[in-house]
């Protein structure tokens, strides 16, 4: 059986415009921010473990800089290392000591696309809580969906590699990862190498819905939603942030039985990307913007 990474933990972003990026993720999204390390702005989520989920810095250009995944234990990372290596992928650093909150054990590589990515371990876990009704802000990080000209042979990367599991495809042109219990942690769709959007657990549809509302009196536009997916079962509404970052709340995301679980190919039609319908039927809702290549890639993050 094949070393598997057992969570994403961060993804860290470049923006033009820090000051606004800040502004969003701290006071409007709902993430805490948690300190800075080596000139990044660093935000936990209060529901989490994890150190932080996301950090910023300043950059004339809107980047992803780097992705990381959570192992288990060094004997992880190092057998996780070699699974990398395996599939091909060109190494940024090998498995070694690391300073930071995220962990002290790790490595960086670049995916097929040019994505820097971390696997790491050892991080102290932060002080977290249960969330209050009414709080309306993310529990954690949820998942990650990328573009790929090669979506099919990325999805089998992610498998080889870093050891996720097939959950759903929708037709033939989305694909759903996962690496834990939860239904997907990583989801592809075929374009230019892009990240479409970083999603965020909120506690329920109540708390969504009210996420809705906040966002509504801030004077930020809902891209897509209120909706419901179907691969996953989950609810979503999608925003942009200040420097057109699309961000997901969603609630509900189904949990996998790794023993029972047959993953399903679903027809490609509006009903099973928006079951409910009422993601289409609000004038200007469009599920996603057209995608340019990350200007990140193949880029060794500082």
């Amino acid at each position: 059986m094949s070393a598997s990474v057992t969570d994403l933990q961060y993804i860290a972003l470049a923006v033009p415009d820090l000051a606004a990026e800040r502004e969003f993720f701290g006071k409007t999204w709902g993430l805490a921010e948690v300190g800075e390390e080596d000139g990044r702005i660093l935000f936990a989520a209060e529901g989490s473990p994890h150190p932080y989920v996301i950090s910023l810095r300043e950059d004339g250009e809107r980047k992803t800089d780097l992705i990381g995944f959570s192992a288990a234990s060094r004997e992880d990372v190092d057998a996780l290392f070699g699974q990398v290596q395996a599939a091909g992928a060109k190494v940024i650093s090998p498995p070694g000591e690391i300073k930071g909150a995220a962990g002290n054990y790790g490595f960086r590589f670049f995916d097929p696309d040019g994505r820097a990515m971390e696997v790491i371990t050892g991080g102290t876990p932060r002080a977290h809580r249960t969330l209050e009704r009414g709080e309306a802000i993310p529990v954690g990080i949820s998942h990650v969906v990328f573009h790929s000209p090669n979506h099919v042979g990325l999805a089998e990367f992610y498998q080889n590699a870093l050891g996720f599991r097939l959950s759903d495809w929708i037709g033939t042109f989305m694909v759903f990862l996962r690496c834990n219990p939860v239904h997907h942690r990583l989801a592809i769709l075929p374009g230019p190498p892009a990240l479409n959007h970083i999603a965020f657990d909120v506690s329920s549809i109540d708390e969504l819905m009210r996420g809705l509302a906040r966002m509504h009196e801030k004077g930020v536009k809902l891209s897509w939603g209120p909706g419901r997916h179907t691969a996953g079962n989950n609810t979503f509404c999608y925003f942009l942030t200040p420097n057109g970052n699309a961000v997901e709340y969603t609630s509900d995301l189904e949990e996998v039985d790794d023993s029972t679980w047959q993953p399903q190919t679903y027809e490609a039609k509006p009903e099973i990307t928006d079951q409910w319908g009422t993601g289409r039927i609000l004038t200007g809702n469009v599920p996603h913007a057209e995608m340019t290549p990350d200007k990140g890639l193949w880029q060794v993050p500082a």
